[in-house]
């Protein structure tokens, strides 16, 4: 959540910022200052209508004391004036505050100068691509085909279950997953990161605390009898762990992981874009939290973003990394970095990472700060990124390792498994 006072003393610059979005904050900016000053003359007003009943208190003793229960008796009637006053202040400025933050909340987070400008994933900057593209066999298939030959993964009896977009592992499918996100948390608990098991079900402030309430509250699945919502990442909670906490300055950096399933209710169009493991309502994904300095946020950003590179390097799977444009950024991302595997089989690249540095905006919603070195309160920067997301992962082991006789697996994952090849049934 962006500060009024940085809307106050960057109104141009932030104005600019957000035109990368394609927002035109204009209007939303004057009634956040608007209702900021009506805030604080209110505030000003119950300051001087407190001060003046409490003088008012002391004088009535007094005179009371003195013998003059007729003047005494007139500040009586006009303390009980101001305290009706007062009430009617405290609830209008309850009530411009409850406003303020209402707007707040819709205003997305400043891009970094260095998101480009633009309206969609099409002007998306690749800055790195990297690995070799296999050449596949003849009749290569599609992770969703290779899936039913091998009786891996059993996309009808999910839908049989539940519905469309939660599938069931089986078999080698299972082992494989689970190979994967103890790998993933391996590595990730291996360059410093605290691994946590958290709840998979958030209330309403912990939602707001990151940001996915009010943006993606149609996008999340909502258990209405209690009021909690169902995650659609681990970011959620993790980074909630530090809602209203004061750090201090060597306390930084707090670096996390965790593993656990996602829920989204983001409908899919139909096509093979969306088909098999493309796309789900239901996934598992090991994620990394950072808490940091303002100052050394970024260059963190560069580390994470460095992390998942040797993950898909020792996967050994071609991938490019990109830059978000303006247009496609998330609504509280200054930054962010996506990374994509090439799936040989579908011909197309397939996200399977974001990594974000979101500056102040989270920890502002949260009220995370940290006492820097001075004795001040500031705002710590958070930062998140998929190390990894299964479901594409997946999908590009399957594709990209298959052969005429069955499946290779990835070598770093083999001690994983427990086997390295999925033979090809009836060969």
């Amino acid at each position: 959540m962006l500060q009024v006072s940085q809307i106050r003393e960057q109104y141009d610059q932030s104005l600019e910022a957000l035109a990368k979005r394609g927002v035109d904050a204009r209007e939303v900016f004057d009634r956040v200052l608007k209702l900021d000053e009506q805030r604080r003359a209110t505030q000003a007003q119950l300051d001087e209508t407190l001060a003046q009943s409490n003088t008012f208190s002391k004088e009535i003793g007094q005179l009371f004391q003195n013998g003059q229960p007729q003047k005494a008796n007139i500040l009586k009637e006009k303390t009980t004036q101001l305290k009706a006053q007062s009430k009617l202040l405290q609830e209008q400025l309850s009530e411009f505050a409850q406003t303020l933050q209402e707007v707040l909340w819709t205003i997305p987070n400043l891009p970094n100068a260095i998101v480009p400008a633009g309206s969609s994933d099409q002007d998306n900057e690749v800055v790195l691509q990297e690995g070799d593209i296999p050449t596949l066999h003849e009749g290569a298939l599609p992770h969703w085909e290779l899936a039913k030959i091998y009786d891996l993964i059993d996309f009808e009896l999910g839908v049989k279950i539940t519905g469309a977009g939660f599938p069931v592992y089986k078999g080698y499918g299972a082992r494989l997953q689970r190979a994967l996100i103890a790998y993933f948390l391996d590595k990730n608990t291996n360059a410093g990161y605290t691994e946590y098991q958290v709840p998979h079900l958030v209330n309403e402030a912990s939602g707001f605390g990151t940001g996915q309430l009010p943006d993606k509250e149609g996008q999340m699945y909502h258990v209405t009898g209690d009021n909690l919502y169902l995650i659609p990442t681990a970011e959620v909670p993790v980074t909630n762990l530090f809602r209203d906490v004061l750090l201090n300055q060597s306390d930084l950096p707090v670096c996390c992981t965790g593993y656990t399933p996602c829920f989204r209710r983001e409908a899919g169009s139909y096509g093979a874009h969306v088909r098999g493991l493309n796309r789900l309502h239901q996934f598992d994904k090991v994620e990394i939290v950072r808490i940091e300095h303002p100052d050394n946020s970024y260059q963190a950003l560069d580390q994470m973003v460095g992390h998942v590179q040797e993950i898909l390097r020792e996967l050994n799977l071609p991938y490019r990394i990109l830059r978000l444009c303006g247009g496609d950024l998330g609504f509280t991302s200054a930054l962010t970095y996506d990374f994509e595997v090439f799936s040989t089989a579908q011909d197309r690249w397939l996200e399977i990472s974001s990594v974000s540095n979101f500056e102040t905006f989270q920890a502002n919603r949260l009220k995370l700060r940290f006492k820097d070195n001075d004795g001040n309160n500031k705002l710590a920067h958070t930062l998140n990124g998929s190390a990894l997301a299964l479901p594409r992962v997946m999908a590009g082991i399957l594709e990209n390792y298959q052969t005429p006789d069955g499946i290779k697996i990835p070598e770093v994952l083999v001690p994983y498994c427990g086997f390295d090849f999925i033979p090809t049934p009836g060969k």
